[in-house]
């Protein structure tokens, strides 16, 4: 049935990478959308361009202060994260992208869930936080989470048309990240510098560090048991260095289906924001005439352990996600101010998932609670 209006969009991180590239796409796709509202960290001066292009209802950021008398006339600025989940909540919003780094986007993305909005969801943390609780929401709204990850719209598009009776195992691919070819590296000795140094996507710091050390595809474990109800053990992770195959799914029949594309994240982009339409992306067609590599290999599970560390918090259940997310982000700050070491990182999450208690994942407050429980003996390691 065609759409008698533009789908009304809210962009929740809209002045990081994805937000930036979220943009591009509905700049490209400007027929089909009305961007409602924007929200950003402390870039308040490239929210501000964002904001006189695209001219959003509603604006909100960090810096809400420098934003004064530089927006079009209409556009209001929220104060608060309760006037933003009004917003979100309210009739104004269809679709809602979530491209918030850390915990921050949680409670604005249950309002929105909670009101039957669609979730575009490209920020990990809001399944590894609070997957049994989203999902639970989100079945009760007629919510649909449409995930931008590559690799989860990859598993997405391959389980178009099929049930989740009919999958065997999914195949989540991994670049490996800076470090994985040099074995003989020693981490311990590893700069941010070098950690930042992706080979393959153009990524903001936090996920470009969690790449290098593979928690970027512990936090997609978790994610996408959540996703696709699937079990620990039905998710395997390839390294593929190329980032050609996004990730496949194998059916009970054997066979499996893969989604292949050059490493641009404005094509998953796009078909979240469109589902289940396809329309001409700006991603560049694959060339085949030319000499295609494609390597797979099992992850290092000793110099990257991460990987392990998820499959252990799903073992643990309730917000034992939240704790390795929550431990995880602190480590990762603590080697950015030079206090860790790069090999540290994993095993303060270890340590903080195996010692601290287990929490409760029924509510909000709950998962709050583990999160900064967590966070505090993450501090002290």
């Amino acid at each position: 049935m065609k759409r008698n209006h533009k789908k009304r969009l809210a962009i929740l991180g809209s002045t990081g990478s994805i937000g930036r590239q979220s943009l591009e796409v509905v700049r490209h796709l400007s027929s089909e959308f009305e961007l409602v509202g924007l929200v950003a960290g402390r870039q308040s001066v490239l929210l501000t361009e964002q904001a006189l292009e695209f001219k959003p209802q509603w604006v909100m950021s960090q810096q809400n202060q420098a934003l004064q008398g530089k927006l079009p006339a209409h556009t209001r600025i929220l104060d608060n994260e309760e006037q933003l989940c009004e917003q979100l909540a309210g009739p104004d919003i269809d679709l809602v992208l979530c491209a918030i780094v850390g915990t921050a986007g949680l409670l604005p993305v249950l309002s929105a869930i909670r009101s039957g909005k669609d979730i575009a969801l490209a920020s990990k943390e809001i399944l590894v936080m609070a997957g049994e609780l989203v999902m639970r929401e989100a079945a009760k709204s007629g919510s649909r989470i449409l995930p931008v990850d590559s690799e989860h719209c990859a598993i997405f598009q391959c389980l178009q048309g099929q049930s989740e009776a009919e999958f065997k195992r999914i195949l989540l691919t991994a670049s490996g990240g800076p470090f994985y070819a040099d074995p003989e590296l020693d981490l311990e000795l590893v700069s941010l510098e070098q950690a930042l140094q992706h080979p393959t996507w153009s990524m903001g710091r936090k996920i470009s560090l969690d790449s290098a050390t593979m928690m970027n595809k512990a936090l997609e474990i978790i994610e996408a048991a959540w996703l696709f109800n699937a079990r620990p053990e039905q998710i395997e992770v390839l390294v593929h260095p190329q980032s050609i195959v996004h990730s496949m799914v194998e059916f009970k029949d054997h066979s499996i289906l893969a989604q292949l594309g050059l490493p641009d994240m404005r094509l998953p982009i796009q078909y979240c924001l469109q589902y289940p339409q396809r329309t001409p992306s700006l991603q560049q067609s694959m060339d085949f005439s030319k000499v295609w590599k494609l390597e797979f290999m099992p992850p290092d599970l000793k110099r990257f352990p991460a990987t392990e560390l998820a499959r252990l918090a799903l073992q643990q259940g309730g917000a034992a996600g939240a704790v390795l997310n929550a431990a995880n982000e602190v480590a990762v700050e603590r080697f950015c101010r030079k206090e860790i070491s790069f090999a540290k990182i994993s095993r303060i999450v270890a340590d903080t998932l195996q010692k601290l208690p287990k929490y409760s994942a029924d509510s909000l407050e709950d998962i709050l609670m583990a999160d900064s429980e967590a966070r505090k003996f993450a501090a002290t390691r």
